[in-house]
């Protein structure tokens, strides 16, 4: 029978909540930001996840985040050239998503069927345009191109230590590279 443990809330929900935040919401807010929403207020988008995900977490839903790739998809031009009727392509992301979860051995199957990096050449596709619209505002500035680019390289790695992604360690190391540029420029 399941059981409350302080333990498996530091082991498992400290990690899981920095992964989230640092994987999928963060590059969320940043997607949403490069697409032409920077007038969104975050602060509530994220209260909002975060409390769905604390509500929902002992039913299973424990991943409701701003996920960072169908943000991109749903935000972009490619979705539809007027911003204001982009939620479509969000509302049919969420449809689909229903009728991927009440298929999901035969999506799995599916998708298991063809060759891995034919999937990893599909989502690099799907993704091409905003990586190329967000690595262009990330260099725009001159005073955070470094720290821009550290974070790209680290997060493009794939590193993984403690059981923390890389997209967690592209963040940390690109905050510690804008301390150290502006300790330097002092």
């Amino acid at each position: 029978t399941p059981n409350f443990s302080i333990a498996s809330i530091i082991g498992i929900g400290v990690p899981l909540f920095i992964v989230t935040m640092a994987s999928q919401n963060l590059p969320g807010v940043a997607i949403l930001q490069s697409s032409g929403y920077s007038h969104q207020p975050i602060s509530p988008i994220i209260t909002t996840t975060g409390l769905c995900t604390m509500i929902l977490a002992p039913f299973g839903g424990f991943t409701f985040n701003l996920a960072a790739i169908t943000a991109a998809i749903c935000t972009s031009d490619e979705a539809h050239h007027d911003p204001d009727k982009r939620y479509i392509a969000g509302l049919s992301a969420g449809v689909f998503n229903i009728i991927a979860g009440i298929l999901g051995a035969t999506v799995v199957s599916l998708f298991a069927a063809f060759p891995v990096t034919m999937v990893a050449g599909l989502a690099g596709l799907a993704l091409l345009s905003t990586i190329a619209a967000s690595l262009h505002n990330a260099l725009a500035t001159a005073t955070y191109r470094d720290a821009a680019l550290m974070t790209f390289l680290v997060t493009a790695s794939g590193v993984n230590m403690f059981h923390i992604s890389s997209a967690f360690w592209g963040v940390v190391v690109g905050i510690i590279v804008v301390i150290l540029t502006r300790k330097g420029n002092n």
